[in-house]
């Protein structure tokens, strides 16, 4: 892959019944593009995975959520499944620590059910997302606008409705990270220019 993202660490967040596929699609696009990607969640060890409701594989946890803060990312993607979201969302450090993510105006990538998580942390009022069709109505309510689009990206946002987006979530989610880091190495070179007068373990290897 031409686009590089060595260096840049991305934080992934779910708990058990993440939708499997919700999160190694993304992880493996990332990985390629040299990302240093992190397993977040809200227990130790494994979580597990599902698809469509059914179990299908773990995974090895690297942080608990209490251990970190969106200082130490660059990025964030929340994958889907029903129960991983909503247990995730009642949790008031994943909510501190994807609100982080939202107030510091870090790209943040959710798909499917992930979207609660934004809802919950008050973060979608004034923007434009998608999700499951199901969250519409929390996303309208919470002062967000709903679209039903394979992918919608709002400034640093970047939603989708469900697995058969992935291929166009993962380009976004990407590309997005690349022209991130690229505005922030102007944003720095800018900085030395004109000076203002008196700034985690190694990945899981997911199938």
């Amino acid at each position: 892959m031409a686009e590089s993202l060595k260096g840049r660490k991305v934080a992934f967040l779910a708990t058990d019944g993440v939708e499997q596929v919700e999160l190694t699609e993304p992880w493996n696009a990332l990985r390629a593009a040299e990302a240093d990607l992190c397993l977040v969640s809200d227990k130790e060890g494994e979580i597990q995975g599902v698809n469509h409701g059914e179990k299908a594989d773990k995974f090895r946890v690297d942080k608990l959520v209490d251990q970190v803060t969106a200082r130490d990312f660059d990025a964030l993607v929340l994958p889907g499944g029903v129960r991983s979201p909503d247990r995730l969302r009642t949790n008031p450090k994943a909510v501190e620590f994807v609100r982080g993510f939202m107030e510091a105006d870090k790209p943040v990538a959710a798909i499917c059910h992930g979207p609660w998580l934004l809802v919950e942390a008050g973060a979608v009022k004034g923007r434009t997302l998608t999700s499951w069709p199901s969250l519409r109505t929390d996303i309208v309510n919470a002062g967000g606008e709903w679209v039903d689009k394979q992918v919608e990206v709002d400034q640093k946002l970047v939603t989708s409705r469900k697995p058969d987006d992935l291929p166009a979530f993962c380009q976004k989610l990407v590309s997005m990270l690349v022209t991130a880091i690229d505005e922030r190495r102007l944003d720095r070179m800018g900085e030395q220019s004109f000076p203002a007068s008196d700034p985690l373990p190694g990945p899981i290897s997911i199938p």
